[in-house]
């Protein structure tokens, strides 16, 4: 523990930081403790020195100034430093990112993560390590990067009742959407320009199919309800199924298709469960996600109190997410001082609720032959399983035509069945994508085109 301040002299000791890991992130961090070291003494009354960095690669090139700090293959021998007073896990995974983190919080030493992955598979455990250490465990750029959305749940929302979360908080796929919206690229090259630009992994699979995003949800749905929520609760949908074809026809009805998670409350007292879930949808040009473009991430918190609040900025990119460790970092070391810590409380368990009990609007496009009595076919599909058709727009296209289709609110299970039963229909000759509708509050009123079906 750092020693407090003396009254006679006036002067703090300066705190020591650990760092485990320092590729893009790490080495951000490193620059920013370099050129921000006098606003932080104003800050804190201290200095905050960095004494070591553990890495797997002595011999790499790095992008920091790492003269005079310890450098080292030894993670453990970071945490165990006498001069090191908060540790800094940069590593990513779950192990031994797990294992490091553990060690720091028993020896009584605050930790600042950007590691969704092991907090949305473990995060309960080590908050639970966390608060009966006394210690912090701060992780705001594990989410939305340099968007401030953990404090302000954890703190400022702290006893309000959230009702829903939505975000848009994966950055390579709202730049691949945006593209393909935006320039009527296809999503091969709007990946492809996202990988060219530093934004997309050279594998995009935790991108682009939704895994990233998974994580990310799981950890704001346990801080905004209070419940253990891990990844593998979270449904899981990905962008690599959207078509240009779904672009034009969102573009045609008043839409932009994103890629959202969401998390909401579903319930009250003995009944409450928590919905989780990760997938493209359409969403209405007047929502105000719709007009987060690129690389850009956003989260949209609905309470009963507050309303309607939106955190938006830069969701990824090492300077962004380090300038949010650096403020975890800040904090941590203020609280080290005072002799406090933060604390996220204690999660209890908490029923997730099965993807198949949501209730939505849906949108979904058909190939079908064009002849007469094809419509009535199709209809009586949705109608066998109780799916109602708010609108339908066609489109001709040779020997074929497209249908477009809207729901009213309708359970999932039964939209999944009514498609199931559509690919085995003589008439219909593939179903294309199958998109949840949201904030249809906002949306504009659709007209219904006719012809010869």
């Amino acid at each position: 523990m750092i020693d407090r301040p003396s009254e006679s002299s006036g002067e703090r000791p300066a705190i020591g930081v650990g760092l485990l890991g320092c590729g893009n992130v790490g080495s951000a961090l490193v620059r920013l403790l370099r050129s921000r070291t006098e606003e932080i003494r104003r800050r804190l009354g201290t200095a905050l020195e960095l004494r070591a960095v553990a890495v797997r690669n002595l011999s790499k090139d790095r992008e920091a100034p790492l003269e005079g700090i310890d450098l080292t293959r030894d993670a453990e021998s970071v945490i165990d430093r006498p001069d090191v007073h908060v540790v800094v896990e940069l590593i990513g995974g779950i192990e031994p990112a797990r294992a490091l983190l553990r060690r720091a919080l028993e020896a009584g030493k605050p930790v600042v993560t950007a590691n969704k992955e092991l907090l949305a598979n473990v995060g309960a455990e080590l908050f639970d390590l966390a608060e009966s250490a006394g210690v912090d465990l701060l992780f705001e750029a594990a989410v939305g990067g340099a968007i401030p959305i953990v404090r302000p749940l954890r703190e400022s929302l702290a006893a309000e009742r959230v009702r829903r979360i939505t975000g848009i908080v994966n950055g390579t796929t709202n730049y691949v959407l945006t593209r393909m919206a935006e320039e009527g690229a296809s999503y091969e090259e709007a990946l492809g320009e996202a990988q060219g630009r530093g934004y997309a992994e050279r594998d995009p699979t935790a991108d682009v199919e939704g895994y990233d995003a998974a994580a990310k949800i799981a950890i704001l749905a346990s801080i905004a309800f209070g419940g253990k929520v891990v990844a593998g609760d979270v449904y899981r949908e990905g962008i690599s199924g959207i078509t240009q074809a779904d672009m034009a026809f969102a573009e045609r009805l008043g839409y932009v298709v994103k890629l959202l998670a969401i998390a909401e409350a579903v319930g009250s007292g003995a009944g409450r469960e928590v919905s989780v879930r990760v997938h493209p949808a359409m969403v209405p040009k007047r929502h105000p996600l719709a007009a987060v473009r690129g690389s850009h991430n956003a989260v949209f918190v609905e309470g009963e109190a507050v309303g309607e609040l939106m955190f938006f900025g830069r969701g990824a990119g090492g300077m962004p997410t380090a300038g949010a460790v650096l403020g975890d970092l800040v904090d941590a070391a203020s609280n080290l001082l005072r002799g406090s810590a933060s604390s996220v409380g204690r999660l209890v368990p908490v029923r997730v609720r099965a993807i198949d009990e949501l209730v939505s609007e849906y949108y979904l496009n058909l190939a079908v032959v064009d002849r007469p009595g094809v419509l009535a076919k199709v209809a009586a599909v949705f109608g066998r399983h109780g799916v109602s058709i708010r609108s339908m727009e066609q489109e001709g296209l040779g020997d074929e035509a497209r249908l477009v289709f809207i729901t009213h609110l309708a359970r999932e299970a039964d939209m999944q069945a009514t498609v199931a039963e559509l690919r085995h229909l003589d008439v219909v000759r593939s179903v294309g994508s199958l998109l949840r509708v949201v904030g249809e509050e906002d949306a504009p009123d659709l007209l219904v085109a006719g012809g010869a079906l």
